[in-house]
């Protein structure tokens, strides 16, 4: 069974800095795309940042230059490192993974349970 464990999010001012992790279980045979999504109060969950097993990223325009995804694919976990952060960001943030879990196997989605980012003073 293939796991997505989260970590990194907690409360911040407006302006400050989070780091997101993501770490997918290593029994794995190959991961198309890890990215993040969130979903705040009453709203849809929207991507925030993809990046494809190419290493092309992939972000959503609110969060453009102000927001970092990147990969560690030996360790197969991917980051966020959010800057500048806004009260708009608040959100609970998921994690992603799009991936072949044995050879053979067609594609499958795999989300985190996610973690909570409140951007607030």
């Amino acid at each position: 069974q293939v796991q997505l464990a989260e970590s990194g999010g907690g409360l911040v001012q407006p302006g400050g800095s989070l780091r997101l992790s993501c770490a997918a279980s290593r029994n794995i045979f190959a991961i198309k795309v890890m990215g993040w999504y969130r979903q705040a109060p009453g709203k849809g969950r929207e991507l925030v940042a993809r990046i494809i097993s190419g290493g092309i990223t992939d972000y959503a325009d609110a969060v453009k230059d102000r927001f970092t995804i990147s990969r560690d694919s030996a360790k197969n976990t991917i980051y966020l490192q959010m800057n500048s952060l806004k009260p708009e960001d608040t959100a609970v943030y998921y994690c992603n993974a799009r991936l072949i879990r044995v050879v053979g196997d067609g594609e499958d989605d795999y989300w985190g349970q996610g973690t909570q980012v409140t951007v607030s003073s």
